[in-house]
């Protein structure tokens, strides 16, 4: 097997031809220049020969295009981002483009510091999942030309374009089941306080009280970020209550997980001692002990939607002056895991 050859250079050194020739026959621009036949040829099955590999990159800067995107996610090891971004590359490689994917691990300088790397790396746009609520270096990066949107986690009054769930109705749609099931005394486990997801969510919650005419408890609403550990030690003290609730509805998939972890520990059953609802359809959620009832999301239709938004951002200057703001319905999807009481 002849030894591959990844630069151009390379190839024009073995055929014995100037660089120009070999680089005008491969961006078949052989008959303008009036390049034989012959030659054509000797050059075309020599690039195959050696397995003569361009170097997109390298190419790529020069006409200041990279076909690499990037994608910023708070947490990879959340399913809920990790579908995201799955269908971010996805769509991403259809159209022809590469994706480079950075963890911010919830860290805000972390953050930072990727859309710079990112930045470096000369990406012709950016697709962030926000981590916290402050958003001033988006916001640069944004106004410095870089096209970006950004998804779950947007900030509607700051005119960046983002798409993300109706988190509100979801809300909505969870307190209302529950409370048409026979429970009043319900647990909200938030995620992180101040970030859009849980602001919206927490307004649904509140929203359904109201409009069954319930007063609103806010002991109850507790918690402070989406992960695990946050269900499970929640639901711990909510346990430890005199009248513990008789639901809870979890606002991220990984404070669900907690929640039940807790549950078994203390020697308890869904539904039987608590009911539970969970933000976030996932495919364990149908296979767990007790099948979960959830709010499901949009994952995949929002990934494909940032990436094909983020190219027009990229492709169209006219259509950069649009600032597009996109919310999908969630749906609630019933299971076992809420138990009917009087």
């Amino acid at each position: 097997m002849k030894k591959e050859v990844n630069d151009i250079r390379g190839l024009a050194e073995v055929l014995g031809l100037s660089i120009t020739t070999v680089s005008r026959v491969l961006n078949g621009k052989s008959i303008r220049y009036r390049i034989s036949a012959t030659t054509q040829q000797r050059v075309v099955q020599a690039a195959k020969e050696y397995n003569y590999k361009p170097n997109k990159l390298a190419r790529g800067l020069k006409l200041s295009k990279t076909d690499t995107l990037g994608l910023i996610i708070p947490d990879i090891s959340n399913p809920f981002f990790a579908d995201i971004a799955q269908s971010i590359e996805k769509e991403a490689r259809s159209k022809g483009y590469s994706l480079i994917l950075c963890d911010s691990r919830e860290d805000h300088l972390v953050e930072k510091e990727l859309i710079e790397l990112l930045i470096s790396h000369k990406v012709e746009g950016i697709i962030i999942a926000p981590m916290g609520t402050d958003y001033k270096h988006i916001i640069q990066t944004y106004d410095s030309g870089m096209p970006l949107v950004v998804v779950d986690r947007c900030f509607p009054e700051i005119g960046l374009p983002f798409i993300t769930s109706d988190n509100y109705q979801g809300g909505i749609d969870a307190v209302n089941y529950l409370i048409s099931m026979g429970h009043r005394k319900i647990a909200c486990i938030q995620g992180i306080p101040k970030s859009r997801p849980t602001v919206e969510r927490v307004r649904g919650y509140n929203e359904a009280f109201r409009n069954n005419g319930i007063p609103v408890d806010d002991s109850l609403i507790v918690g402070n970020d989406y992960s695990t550990e946050n269900g499970y030690k929640q639901t711990r003290i909510l346990f430890s209550m005199e009248d513990p609730p008789t639901a809870i509805f979890a606002l991220s998939n990984l404070i669900g997980l907690g929640v039940i972890k807790a549950i078994d520990e203390m020697g308890l059953k869904i539904p039987d001692n608590i009911s539970l609802i969970s933000f976030d359809e996932q495919p364990y959620s149908a296979f767990l002990g007790t099948p979960m009832t959830t709010i499901d999301q949009k994952k995949s239709e929002m990934g494909q939607l940032a990436v094909d938004i983020l190219l027009k951002y990229i492709t169209n200057k006219e259509y950069r002056k649009k600032v597009v703001h996109m919310t999908l319905k969630t749906n609630l999807i019933v299971r076992d895991s809420v138990k009917k009481i009087n």
